[in-house]
């Protein structure tokens, strides 16, 4: 995961190797019950890329990531991933996910490595014991995201940033071949927005595979080689920065939609977000 690759910047029309595509879905929708919340998505990520998905709040990108990632029901289309179809594949760990989260919540009394060392929960099971790789593996995932000096610091006496990277690090940590992250920058003022790019863009050297939701660009946008954008719960663009700024204007209407992505609805199995995600009682996952 931390390794370096090839990063590519395709077009989003032209064609890609079978081995290079990670994430394929096929007129695919996705929602909660009968009425989808997104319709007819057709969307392709290959490896290395860094993909924005943007639109307003309640467009439907997060219902979207979160199909992809078997946290909400498809009820049409297909997905792939990694070339195999997604409700076959077994080692979920391949797809890395940063959820929606202002902070970590104050109930929790963690420090960040410890935090940082559940992401290792998918390589190793529950009941298994970290291993001398493991903590290397956490050490240099906190050291990517520029909190190496902060592993025995309590999280809840972290900043907002600073807690967005402990769950960045947490991601990293499960070696993952595709990270996802749900608006990393809400929330966020704007010096840590850039400490946040700057962070993203070591990824990047590294040859991350990222897909991004946000509702803005902002600092992110000299990152991306694609952007995608929601709206109303359906693709509207999908292609270049290049082509996103020529096309803006007529890209971005104002439609009128009755779908709302609800970031703290429980999928059916009643997983929602990662394993030290605290429930209303206040106890842990």
């Amino acid at each position: 995961m931390l390794m370096s690759a090839p990063r590519t910047s395709p077009d989003a029309g032209l064609p890609a190797a079978a081995s290079d595509v990670v994430i394929d879905l096929r007129r695919a929708s996705f929602g909660y019950g009968e009425r989808p919340t997104v319709t007819d998505a057709t969307l392709t990520v290959r490896r290395g890329e860094i993909v924005a998905v943007v639109g307003p709040n309640g467009s439907g990108k997060s219902t979207l990531m979160k199909g992809i990632l078997g946290l909400n029901e498809r009820t049409d289309g297909t997905l792939t991933l990694f070339g195999v179809p997604g409700d076959e594949l077994r080692d979920r760990a391949r797809l890395g996910y940063v959820p929606q989260r202002h902070t970590l919540s104050t109930s929790v009394r963690a420090t960040a490595e410890e935090i940082v060392s559940t992401g290792r929960l998918p390589r190793i099971g529950w009941l298994g014991r970290l291993r001398a790789t493991d903590r290397q593996i956490v050490a240099r995932s906190l050291d990517v995201v520029g909190l190496a000096d902060r592993a025995a610091t309590e999280v809840s006496t972290l900043s907002g940033g600073q807690q967005r990277r402990v769950l960045i690090a947490r991601a990293l940590a499960g070696q993952p071949d595709v990270l996802i992250m749900d608006e990393p920058t809400a929330g966020v003022d704007a010096a840590n927005q850039h400490v946040l790019a700057d962070v993203l863009e070591r990824l990047v050297e590294r040859g991350v595979t990222m897909v991004i939701v946000t509702h803005e660009l902002g600092a992110l946008e000299r990152l991306l080689t694609r952007i995608v954008v929601v709206d109303g719960g359906r693709i509207r663009f999908d292609g270049t920065p290049e082509r996103y700024a020529a096309q803006r204007g007529a890209v971005h209407h104002d439609h009128d939609s009755h779908h709302h992505d609800d970031e703290l609805r429980p999928h059916p199995s009643g997983v929602t977000v990662g394993p030290l995600d605290v429930r209303h009682d206040g106890r842990r996952r």
